[in-house]
């Protein structure tokens, strides 16, 4: 089991407040588990043989088979309301509460109770839309689970920094690839989360989805990351290649793999004007291993995955990442935090000249004071160059 110690701070920090906690994110990222290291923690420990006797914990996974007769909203809440303990703080763990046919109403009643400590997980977005973030509007806290950071896949993996590396961008970080040996296992693992988004979470939903076309959508997607695209540019491209699709189509179906966190958007951000722009995006697969099962040329412009790599990355350490727009050319990101904006370019190499000049070009176009930052998989000529710092990709993530 590895620990996610940077989500369990963040749930230690709303540990009985009066808010619903939140946990989103893509199938197998590691939701359930946090929940549960979370759950023993406030019970004393792992398999405590001391319990702590002020907490009642109630803990329903409303995917096992086990709790079918509880997925309707009456059911779950009068199950529930029977556990409770009048006398102890009762912490409530909901796993793929969306499962659940009108879950936001027995949330709601639980969450009004005197005693209780709600804790809920699931991986669509669209659990926060709709009538449970109207019944909920500033009472609950959303923590974003990604899968594992490189930081987190190094600890648990025991290889050396560039054996663990290339692991990573080969297999991605989904917490249970560590535990399996060898890549034909690795990759079955992988191709079964990504069914099981496509048939049992889009296809589910939204049954009259065209899954030929949902998946050339989401092809086109991983081979042009890194690339500033429209919907427009892709139902072009699909209908050229015998697949006719149209502008309203494809929008909608991004919105479905945004919806199961399959892939994130990064708008564009007007550096000059200060402003978010509304057209124009690039979108990156959240996890590389399962980039890597739906690509033939998996090895194809290894500077585009350490992008990709790097925009997970400034999304756990920021609020949010934006492709930054210039008059001419663009900076990779533009990452805003409490301390304002951040500036990132991501490089493979720098070893030849113009490609340096290039890359550090943007960064002199740019007329503030924020922070400049070129992280390069070299490990020569780092350090400060005109203001910009230039890092190794390790020391970035791994700091």
């Amino acid at each position: 089991m590895i620990a996610r110690e940077e989500y369990l701070k963040k749930l230690r920090l709303f540990k009985n407040k009066q808010l619903i906690k939140v946990v989103t994110g893509i199938r197998r990222c590691g939701k359930s588990t946090l929940l549960k290291v979370f759950a023993e923690e406030l019970n004393g420990g792992e398999f405590s043989k001391n319990p702590d006797p002020r907490c009642n914990i109630i803990f329903i996974n409303f995917e096992d088979l086990q709790n079918e007769h509880l997925l309707n909203y009456r059911a779950a809440y009068d199950y529930i309301y029977s556990k409770l303990a009048p006398d102890k703080m009762n912490y409530i763990f909901l796993d793929e509460i969306q499962q659940v046919e009108n879950f936001q109403k027995a949330v709601d009643s639980l969450f009004i109770l005197d005693n209780t400590d709600i804790y809920i997980t699931g991986s669509n977005s669209k659990l926060l839309s709709g009538e449970l973030a109207t019944l909920l509007t500033g009472r609950y806290a959303e923590i974003k689970m990604l899968p594992l950071s490189f930081k987190e896949f190094f600890s648990a993996c025991g290889k050396d920094v560039q054996a663990a590396f290339a692991e990573y961008l080969a297999y991605g970080g989904m917490p249970y690839t560590v535990a399996l040996q060898g890549g034909e296992a690795k990759n079955i693992y992988l191709q079964g989360i990504y069914s099981t988004i496509m048939a049992g979470d889009i296809l589910h939903r939204y049954p009259t989805a065209d899954i030929n076309v949902l998946e050339g959508i989401f092809r086109f997607l991983l081979h042009s990351a890194g690339s500033l695209i429209s919907p427009h540019k892709i139902a072009e491209s699909l209908t050229s290649s015998g697949r006719k699709t149209t502008y309203n189509t494809v929008e909608k179906y991004i919105g479905y793999l945004k919806e199961c966190f399959l892939i994130y958007e990064a708008a564009r951000y007007d550096i000059k004007g200060k402003q978010h722009l509304k057209t124009l995006s690039k979108y990156y697969c959240v996890d590389t291993g399962i980039r890597n099962i739906l690509l033939a040329n998996k090895a194809s412009n290894i500077g585009h995955v350490l992008e990709s790599v790097v925009y997970f990355e400034l999304l756990r350490r920021y609020r949010r990442v934006s492709v930054g727009k210039m008059d001419t050319g663009e900076v990779d990101f533009v990452a805003e935090g409490d301390g304002g904006l951040h500036y990132y370019q991501v490089c493979a190499t720098l070893a030849d000249d113009n490609k340096r000049a290039a890359e550090l070009n943007p960064f002199a176009k740019i007329n503030d004071n924020y922070p400049k930052t070129l992280i390069t998989a070299d490990s020569f000529g780092l350090g400060d160059e005109n203001g910009v710092q230039i890092v190794n990709i390790f020391d970035f993530l791994l700091n």
